[in-house]
């Protein structure tokens, strides 16, 4: 339901001096946000008026009518729409291509398009709109949860070493290219987000490194800690497992004030040293708790003090809430914006919301946004079907497109969005699903396509041995730490000769080296992702699928076998009937920049790095 208009007002009205402009601003943009959309949308289109693109389309960005003419002219694109522009940046041509400012760098896009990632083109005002976006997070959580003031935050943040283009152009992780910047290394003190990580940990490549030095750090301001997280719930996730394997060695540094040794960066030795003392009773109460049989409410054993845990939790990661629940001890998880590598969307005003409960708001200066009805996506849409911000209808879905100042226009994101309510004039959208992402365990997203084409390359492994797959499907097993991709198939036929369990290794390993660069990125240099594991079903199990679903209302006419199941009766059933299991044995191959050329015949693909990632998501949901 809407907000009643003066609620932020009020709470504006009684918040600290430093967050009452901040309460204020979201108020006001929220109160217009049409009018603020028609000013972004003027803006973008006289900043970028000597755009190629736009003249292409016979717009003239800064004539009058200039968005009108944009309204009627601009159709819906996808990244293979804008492909060959983004690759004329990439190589070095400096004309005026996609926008009128000249592009500094590209953010490197969890999705990805021919098995690499996306470019993002992005210029330098686009690091104002970010802060911006994140100087209104504690504003708000301050509203929630009072005297976050009064102590430190322990937020796990890794970067990405990254990669250039063939014209210098950096290409990296939105957040990697924020944590290198002078808005995060240059920021002002603030009461409200002193972090326990040094700035030296944050920014080294080197994962083990990071991840040992900042949960050391965490440790050792213990008591002043009162909230924490990381990125993405996976994230979050791996440093409770790294802390569980390594918490014998922090114990030992804490209790003799000595850095361990195999922490070899010289920047970072010296941040931790700077704060390290020996400390015998805190390494006693650390290795008390970490050395209980259960690890059930560790967070909150470990860090006392703590208020709740940040991390997203929509989405792919919504698979995460129970195991952060069982660490968590009944720690409330907050989820407090929603942004991407092509644009920083909007915050959750309400952030001690249940997960299930998440609405992002828009926040309408961060670009101009349109919205496509689900409906409409599942045919041939056509930009005729948009609909303006202010005009979405609570309780519909929409899938979300964007123009922003960096150079896009009416570029379909893939985010499936649903309306929750309205802050004033501005939509409030749960985050539904990623279109057409069948399987995702941490930044990684994997289409139904793509997986197919995985699967049935595999397979070509049994047919020396007169075995068929029958039917398969698919599970993100977010049970274990990494958390894998499980493949159910049900085979058919075999000759004399069994199938050996080293051919079904080999299809795992298939598998891996067929998806994308993402995905191999996460297996074998980040570590985020566990080998990917192929059960074996009985004889007809896939017969007991379809019956499950006619027994609940199915149309046998209609029916097809699911290529991705969820937790819940269908993995049951399905993991009631396996007869053996088989694990890739070895990560799949993964190089930076994939070898790919910067050419048409190649998908803009640049991931440079080493194993640097082993704590958090490095792109926003």
């Amino acid at each position: 339901m809407p907000e009643a208009p003066g609620a932020m007002r009020e709470a504006a009205a009684a918040a600290p001096e430093a967050h009452r402009e901040a309460l204020e601003y979201i108020e006001r943009v929220t109160a217009g946000a049409g009018q603020v959309q028609r000013r972004v949308l003027a803006e973008i289109l006289a900043q970028n008026a000597p755009a190629e693109y736009l003249r292409r389309l016979g717009v003239a960005g800064d004539a009058p009518g200039a968005a009108e003419a944009f309204l009627r002219a601009a159709p819906l694109v996808t990244y293979e729409d804008i492909l060959q522009d983004v690759l004329r940046i990439a190589n070095g041509d400096t004309s005026p291509i996609l926008s009128g400012k000249p592009i500094r760098e590209f953010l490197t896009s969890s999705g990805t398009s021919g098995g690499e990632r996306k470019l993002m083109p992005s210029i330098a005002d686009e690091m104002d709109r970010r802060s911006l976006l994140y100087s209104l997070l504690m504003p708000v959580m301050s509203q929630a949860v009072p005297g976050l003031d009064k102590g430190k935050c322990m937020y796990l943040y890794f970067v990405k070493a990254e990669s250039r283009t063939p014209a210098g152009l950096p290409a990296r992780p939105v957040l990697t290219s924020f944590y290198r910047s002078r808005h995060f290394l240059e920021r002002p003190h603030d009461p409200y987000t002193v972090y326990t990580s040094p700035d030296e940990a944050v920014l080294c490549v080197d994962a083990y490194q990071s991840m040992y030095a900042q949960l050391l750090c965490g440790l050792v301001h213990r008591a002043d800690v009162l909230r924490v997280g990381a990125v993405f719930a996976s994230g979050f996730l791996r440093a409770i497992r790294f802390l569980e394997k390594h918490w014998q060695r922090l114990c030992r540094d804490i209790r003799a004030g000595t850095l361990d040794a195999e922490i070899t960066d010289r920047s970072v030795r010296a941040a931790v040293e700077r704060v390290l003392r020996a400390d015998p009773a805190l390494a006693d109460a650390v290795e008390a708790e970490c050395a209980k049989p259960s690890w059930e409410g560790i967070i909150r054993r470990v860090w006392p003090s703590t208020k709740y845990i940040d991390v997203i939790v929509t989405g792919a990661m919504a698979q995460y809430i129970p195991t952060l629940e069982f660490y968590g001890g009944g720690l409330p998880l907050t989820c407090t914006m929603y942004a991407s590598s092509e644009c920083y969307f909007g915050i959750n005003l309400n952030p001690m919301c249940k997960p299930s409960d998440v609405a992002y708001t828009l926040i309408p200066t961060m670009g101009y946004f349109e919205f496509l009805p689900v409906s409409s996506a599942a045919a041939e849409p056509h930009h005729r079907d948009l609909v303006d911000l202010v005009d979405v209808k609570l309780g519909h879905e929409y899938e979300l497109v964007v123009t922003t100042y960096s150079g896009l226009y009416r570029y379909r994101v893939g985010d499936v969005l649903r309306v929750a309510g309205f802050k004033n004039q501005a939509p409030m959208f749960n985050f539904v699903r990623r279109k057409n992402v069948v399987l995702s365990i941490d930044s990684d997203k994997t289409d139904e396509a793509e997986l197919h084409a995985a699967v049935a390359g595999a397979v070509q492994h049994l047919a020396p041995f007169g075995a068929s797959l029958v039917e398969y499907t698919s599970y993100a097993d977010a049970a274990t730490i990494p958390g894998h991709y499980v493949l159910f198939w049900e085979l058919r036929g075999g000759g004399a000769t069994p199938v050996p369990a080293s051919v079904f290794e080999d299809c795992c390993l298939a598998v891996e080296e067929t998806l994308n660069s993402v995905y191999r990125q996460g297996r074998a240099a980040d570590r985020s992702i566990g080998p990917l594991e192929i059960r074996v079903v009985s004889e007809a199990t896939f017969d007991k699928l379809m019956d499950y679903a006619l027994a609940r209302g199915a149309s046998i006419n209609q029916y097809k076998a699911p290529r991705c199941v969820r937790p819940g009766p269908l993995v049951e059933l399905l993991d009631g009937r396996v007869q053996a299991r088989y694990l890739s044995p070895k990560c799949p191959k993964w190089s930076p920049g994939g070898g790919k050329q910067w050419s048409s015949n190649a998908a803009a693909a640049v991931t440079k790095a080493a194993d640097i990632n082993a704590g958090s998501g490095a792109v926003v949901a």
